[in-house]
């Protein structure tokens, strides 16, 4: 089988294209040897299938970064039979310096001119047989957004594989020409493959072909003293100027530019206003809460708070008015994402039903109904109902991420992110957590500084992820529900934002204390914004949803029978009631040491339960909702007047007036939770993507951050004079780390 290589720029719409190609055959693994992803899959749109493999996203295939070595050593050493060449149309100098280094080697390219459809709008033209002309490749316009050209590529691609190719250089005319000639035959005459790119890269002072050929490199040092040159010796400037140079000359007017696309595009005037110095943030926050209350509003847009319009109707029909609830409410009209968190309660509640009457027509004995109901059904339909509205979530998150809103929020992000002791680049995998820290934690590979890689990693949990997000819908719910004035959706874009700024302020304490450095450049590519494709949402989204299924149905059965069985059985493995169980004895004891976060032995005798589905969630953060709903029943069981509330947050405002947990207790276990460990899936991740020795620190920076600020929290929250004293407290320790780096900046004996 063919082997195709994908080489492009990032953001060049690289990915768009594997996925067009490639389609659900793709799957993804490793590098060998090396913790960076690589994808593969197989192309069935031409007359025969090849194999794909998607290459990091590169500008250039100097050995700077893991991407740059990954590619380089790939197109090297596995010696694919085609490479093709992504650039973007709408910056074609740019791209094109890629691309001159991919024709110097002895490989078959094809240049997919990708995005001309937005030249097209622009006005503007991409002459594809000029610049096939001009690089000596064939030259395919596509669009990988819309998939369009894509089967000519493919056929391009094959034609080009059956025919060698040696490689060419757009440095015959530069003042090294004859210096590279020289070490490109005596290349040549040793049997070297690619003798041209390495002649280059020798020229360069490229680092691994300077190892590689010490006898060549000397031929480059004795021209460097004949000859004087403008660059002072720097023969890798002088390349790249020599490139960009043919590539202005030889290769821009394959791009014809009409008079309307002189003009400042849509883009470019979106972009005066999102990445405005002053305005981008705040934009960016009025953005995402604007996802956060479509999300988790009971009350959308505000309408009953402005105008009073609130529904409370009762027809008689239980069902009917449980299924008029799912839309309106006195609170008033639900959001969207509310309105599918209702919908997929009602369905749960009726499925529930239907269970428990299935059951006991069976005749199964009490244990086993209870095992059914109050076990498994209770704790999989808690993380059922919230699934809709986290996916909905989800995908206006992926809407801003595909549109190419998310990497200007990156770049405008830089800028703050730099004062604290992080490069906008962290941001890309840590807005990844708000899908799963998993991936995000992956993600974290393309960063350069190792000190950069180990605190993102630290505080990507704190970017409350999917999981997470149920236990902010359910807390923050119940507390609005208990409480007038209090608005859910606003508590939970608080809570959001003060991950992201528990995030920033722990690195910046890390940068002053464990982890000084000097912050990594960030240089990146803007893409053009772009109407994302509902192809591409829905993949992500089903990609999403199988994740959440798989874990329902494993994971968080598994958890819900351990926590039945515990809560129902005692020590001598004979069923009592919840309050003589192993689970209450073993959360009883423990207790205690959350009395200072507000869910300790200063609630009533149920109290332990905040504590139980604490240790639960390091598991799978879905298990604190499942524990939620597990308990709630037997507790209530010998409450009067107990309401099960089945669906919905009741559990848990049944939980709150069972155990006696204020408000401010609440938030503070919410925090916990958001900061501590995070799940074992996640905790294994960034166990591997630490340098060895160093993950036990991570532990406890996760345990320790998580702890005292929930404190602070809770203390803060009921007594507001003690943020004098956090105050306080905070400003010594500023001063002592102040004191202690001068005094180890300065010379000794001074």
């Amino acid at each position: 089988m063919l082997r195709i290589a994908l080489a492009g720029n990032p953001n060049s719409g690289k990915t768009t294209l594997f996925n067009a190609l490639t389609g659900s055959t793709a799957h993804v693994g490793n590098w060998p040897g090396v913790t960076v992803d690589k994808r593969e899959g197989v192309c069935k749109k031409g007359s025969v299938p090849m194999a794909v493999v998607d290459l990091p996203g590169i500008y250039s295939l100097s050995p700077y970064t893991p991407e740059e070595m990954i590619a380089r050593n790939f197109l090297l050493e596995e010696k694919p039979d085609c490479v093709i060449n992504i650039a973007d149309a709408t910056n074609l100098e740019r791209n094109l310096y890629l691309t001159t280094q991919l024709l110097e080697m002895d490989v078959p390219v094809v240049v997919a001119l990708n995005m001309t459809d937005v030249l097209q709008k622009r006005g503007d033209k991409a002459d594809a047989e000029k610049l096939s002309a001009a690089l000596g490749v064939p030259v395919v316009c596509i669009s990988a957004l819309k998939e369009e050209g894509i089967r000519d590529l493919v056929q391009a691609a094959y034609k080009a594989a059956q025919t060698k190719r040696a490689g060419t250089s757009v440095l015959a005319q530069s003042p090294l020409a004859h210096l590279i000639d020289d070490i490109t035959i005596a290349l040549r005459g040793k049997g070297v493959a690619h003798p041209l790119f390495h002649a280059v890269k020798l020229a360069e002072g490229d680092e691994p072909e300077v190892k590689a050929h010490p006898q060549e490199m000397q031929t480059v040092e004795a021209f460097k003293k004949k000859c004087a040159d403008g660059f002072e010796g720097d023969y890798e400037a002088l390349i790249a100027d020599a490139r960009y140079g043919y590539i202005t000359q030889h290769f821009s007017a394959a791009v014809s530019r009409s008079e309307r696309s002189e003009k400042l595009s849509a883009s470019d005037k979106a972009d005066r206003i999102l990445t405005h110095r002053v305005w981008g943030i705040p934009i960016f926050l009025v953005i995402l809460f604007a996802l956060f209350h479509l999300t988790f509003a009971e009350d959308l847009f505000y309408l009953n708070a402005i105008f009073k319009i609130g529904f409370d109707v009762e027809t008689g029909n239980s069902v009917l008015d449980s299924f008029v609830a799912v839309f309106f409410s006195s609170a008033g009209v639900a959001a969207p994402g509310v309105i599918l968190f209702n919908l997929m309660g009602f369905v749960c509640t009726l499925a529930g039903n239907g269970i428990a009457s299935g059951v006991s027509a069976a005749g199964a004995a009490d244990w086993a109904q209870g095992l059914v109901n109050d076990g498994i059904w209770a704790g999989v339909s808690g993380v059922l109902s919230f699934i809709p509205q986290i996916l909905f979530l989800f995908l206006l998150l992926s809407i801003l991420e595909d549109s190419g809103y998310m990497a200007r929020v990156a770049f405008i992000l830089d800028r703050a992110f730099r004062k604290f002791g992080l490069s906008g680049r962290a941001f890309i995998p840590m807005i990844m957590g708000f899908g799963c820290s998993v991936p995000a934690a992956i993600n974290t590979r393309t960063l350069a500084d190792e000190k950069e890689r180990i605190m993102t990693n630290r505080v990507i949990p704190f970017f409350t992820c999917g999981a997470k997000a149920p236990i902010l819908a359910a807390v923050c719910g119940a507390i609005a529900a208990q409480y007038a004035g209090i608005n859910a959706d606003l508590l939970v874009f608080a809570l959001y934002l003060f991950g992201m700024a528990m995030a920033v302020l722990t690195v910046a304490i890390m940068r002053q204390t464990t982890m000084k450095g000097e912050v990594a450049p960030f240089i990146m590519e803007l893409p053009s914004y772009h109407l994302p494709q509902l192809r591409s949402l829905m993949v992500h989204l089903w990609d999403k949803l199988k994740h959440y299924i798989k874990k329902a149905f494993t994971v968080i059965v598994a958890s819900s029978v351990v926590i039945w069985f515990l809560s129902n059985f005692s020590w001598n493995w004979q069923m009592t009631e919840i309050q003589n169980s192993i689970l209450h004895d073993i959360g009883a004891f423990v207790q205690w040491l959350c009395t200072p976060m507000g869910f300790g032995s200063q609630l009533g005798k149920f109290g332990w339960v905040f504590v139980v589905a604490a240790v639960t969630g390091l598991i799978a953060k879905e298990n604190v909702i499942s524990t939620f709903y597990v308990l709630a029943p037997a507790i209530g069981a010998l409450i009067p007047g107990w309401d099960d509330g089945e669906s919905g947050i009741g559990p848990v405002v049944a939980l709150m007036q069972a155990t006696g947990i204020t408000w401010q207790a609440l938030i503070a276990f919410t925090v916990f939770n958001m900061l501590t460990i995070p799940c074992f899936a996640a905790a294994a991740t960034v166990r591997g993507e630490t340098p060895k020795g160093k993950f036990r620190y991570t532990l406890a920076f996760w345990m320790l951050t998580s702890y005292l600020t929930a404190t602070a929290v809770y203390l803060v929250l009921t007594w507001w004079w003690t943020v004098f004293i956090l105050l306080l407290l905070a400003a010594l320790f500023a001063a002592y780390v102040a004191l202690r780096n001068r005094a180890k900046s300065c010379p000794c004996g001074r």
